[in-house]
């Protein structure tokens, strides 16, 4: 068998992907898993919330994961960036940027998010450890202590007004707009505290975080700042396939439907970049939705048609 043909390709090798490869191994479909080995939560010590795995290390699920996987021998990995891909008579043409190319029957993106950070010294320092977006990842870890959300887009006067559920939280404006009227009772109401000085960097020996430096000099303290990241993703592959994209509220989100199907046949994709609501275990269960969904569509080919 030529082993650069294949039934699936999973571009992206993280939660969702493995999670795909998984399924589709376990029916013992040849698999082809293209990875860059830099998945969105790389910056992050631990991972919280998965199932049976809260607190360990997010490199270490996807290694155990990994592991898993490749025991199929129907499972093939391959290390690198797929650059560009096209639909073919049979399927599927990637190629990979060290020149490679590969087929396949069926295509899964599953290359994720990455995050663009706000401009403000200290800030990249601390992300995923005491710069955080997700409380339900990371919240309880800060639990009681002083917590600040910068503004930095409109979601973060929601972000504002849900933090205070772990800790005595300050919104930092940091220079934009004032809150309207009902937004400010709101935030009143939980106790939040408003600043509306611009922020000009994050003080502490890193990645501890001990305050925000104002620009009017004041320091206030704060054990971890809530950040809501503009997002892009990491290929752009779905743009080269001309698969559906809408715009989310942190960035773009890959259209699909129930089964994980884009608005191209033959072309599924999985996790962060097809939803709003980003987290690992989400992002497993459309791994796991798209891995079936793609051998149904081998076994009954006709249902793939849009």
């Amino acid at each position: 068998m030529d082993k650069n043909r294949c039934d699936a390709i999973i571009v992206g090798g993280s939660f969702a992907g493995l999670s795909a490869a998984m399924q589709l191994a376990r029916a013992n479909r040849a698999v082809c898993v293209i990875d860059t080995g830099t998945p969105r939560n790389r910056f992050a010590a631990a991972s919280h919330g998965f199932f049976g795995q809260d607190g360990m290390a997010p490199a270490e699920m996807l290694a155990t994961a990994r592991a898993k996987v490749a025991a199929y021998p129907s499972v093939r990995f391959v290390d690198g960036a797929a650059v560009t891909a096209a639909a073919e008579e049979t399927g599927f043409a990637l190629t990979l940027a060290d020149g490679r190319r590969l087929h396949s029957r069926r295509l899964v993106l599953a290359f994720g998010l990455a995050d663009t950070l706000p401009d403000v010294p200290g800030v990249q320092d601390r992300w995923g450890k005491t710069v955080i977006h997700c409380p339900y990842c990371h919240g309880f870890e800060f639990l009681g202590q002083p917590l600040g959300v910068l503004s930095v887009m409109p979601l973060s006067t929601h972000q504002a007004q849900l933090i205070p559920e772990w800790g005595p939280t300050t919104f930092f404006l940091n220079g934009g707009a004032m809150p309207d009227s009902e937004t400010l009772a709101s935030l009143a109401q939980r106790r939040v505290i408003i600043e509306p000085a611009p922020v000009t960097a994050l003080e502490g020996e890193a990645p501890r975080l001990d305050g925000v430096r104002l620009a009017d000099g004041r320091l206030v303290p704060v054990s971890a700042l809530y950040v809501a990241p503009r997002t892009s993703f990491q290929s752009d592959i779905a743009h080269q396939l001309g698969c559906a994209i809408e715009d989310g509220p942190f960035g773009p989100i890959l259209t699909t439907d129930a089964t994980k199907r884009t608005s191209v046949p033959g072309v599924f994709a999985a996790g962060d970049i097809t939803r709003a609501m980003h987290n690992a275990t989400l992002a497993s269960a459309d791994g796991v939705m798209a891995g079936a969904s793609v051998h149904q569509s081998l076994v009954f080919p006709t249902a793939t048609a849009a």
